[in-house]
């Protein structure tokens, strides 16, 4: 993926407007690694906590040709083995997968990270049995730490991947250095 290639999708900021997009996501099919579809509640809660977000950002993932929403990424800050690191997530919708969107958004979405600053890191926690998220991470240019047990969402335990960028690095991310960091919140 080159330069050009990440110019087919926009980050656009989450607003009020965009709680169908939740809704939209929030099938058996697009939460099976994430604990299953959420109540309507928690829904309108995560909605919220998007709006408002301080610490990180949401957005919606668009095509710059047509605007045509394909899903969602952010990032936000969470403890991580002592420190602060912004984690990163994404989803995009069913008939918008298998077209390297996602992987795109993510390579956009580092950039916008590594300029907004802040902490040194972003991480991605995908389960270890889910390829396609497994596969963005590394088309994005993340280096894989290893295996951890992760609670997501709160009270449910998976076995994810822990996938790391050094935002102190500069340029776009693309295929990473020589491996893991010094350590794993530096």
């Amino acid at each position: 993926m080159d330069e050009r290639d990440v110019d087919q999708v926009r980050l656009v900021p989450w607003a009020e407007g965009d709680f169908w997009l939740l809704r939209r996501t929030n099938s058996p099919e697009m939460t099976e690694h994430l604990g299953g579809p959420e109540s309507e509640e928690k829904l309108a809660d995560r909605h919220r906590r998007y709006v408002a977000l301080s610490d990180g950002c949401m957005y919606r993932i668009t095509l710059t040709a047509g605007g045509e929403t394909v899903g969602s990424i952010g990032y936000w800050e969470r403890e991580w083995r002592g420190g602060k690191v912004w984690e990163t997530g994404w989803g995009i919708l069913p008939e918008f997968q298998g077209r390297g969107l996602a992987a795109l958004a993510a390579l956009a979405l580092v950039d916008v990270v590594r300029r907004t600053g802040g902490h040194p890191a972003l991480h991605a926690f995908p389960a270890v049995d889910h390829p396609a998220s497994n596969g963005v991470c590394r088309k994005a240019g993340f280096t894989l730490l290893g295996q951890v047990d992760f609670e997501y969402p709160k009270g449910n335990w998976i076995s994810s991947n822990d996938w790391y960028v050094d935002l102190r690095s500069n340029g776009t991310a693309g295929p990473a250095g020589s491996g893991a960091p010094a350590g794993p919140t530096e």
